[in-house]
């Protein structure tokens, strides 16, 4: 796993690190050789990178009453639809269309990354995410994870934090 320093991350950053760069938050970014055949992208980030599974976070892109929605949740769990639909006010909600998913975050199914996205969403984070002083998620692509703070993720992403991961 390589870790690359600011300098390395701005000359050939995906749009979240070169987001993070440009924001000046301090992060860590982690690489490691993708397995097109592992079953979960954020398993695998998490075996790959010896990291606990409940440290490293999946985005999810889901459909809230007709406006796409990023949610951030533990690879180790699953979201809860209902509670992310409460959490932004809404009724229901639905997984996205991954196509759609894809086109509006500029992102590809298992490198979609709550920074950098080629529409702005709004953002749920999983308020476990405050018992740790760093959570991982994915900089942009497969195999490529970036190291932060919850407080900084929120921040930038201008999240609600709110309980819609289920363990």
């Amino acid at each position: 796993m390589a870790k690359k320093s600011k300098k390395q991350q701005q000359s050939g950053g995906t749009p979240a690190t070169v987001s993070l760069t440009a924001a000046g938050v301090d992060f860590t970014l982690h690489s490691y050789d993708h397995d097109p055949s592992h079953p979960s992208y954020g398993e695998e980030a998490a075996e790959a990178m010896g990291v606990s599974p409940d440290r490293v976070f999946k985005t999810l892109v889901a459909d809230v009453d007709g406006a796409l929605t990023v949610a951030v949740v533990p690879v180790s769990g699953t979201l809860d639809l209902k509670a992310l639909a409460a959490a932004v006010g809404g009724k229901r909600a639905t997984m996205a269309d991954p196509t759609l998913a894809e086109r509006t975050t500029g992102y590809v199914r298992g490198g979609i990354s709550p920074l950098g996205q080629r529409k702005k969403l709004r953002t749920v984070l999983d308020d476990s995410a405050e018992s740790h002083a760093t959570i991982c998620i994915s900089a942009g692509r497969r195999g490529l994870e970036v190291e932060l703070s919850p407080e900084d993720l929120t921040k930038l992403t201008e999240a609600v934090l709110a309980p819609i991961g289920r363990g």
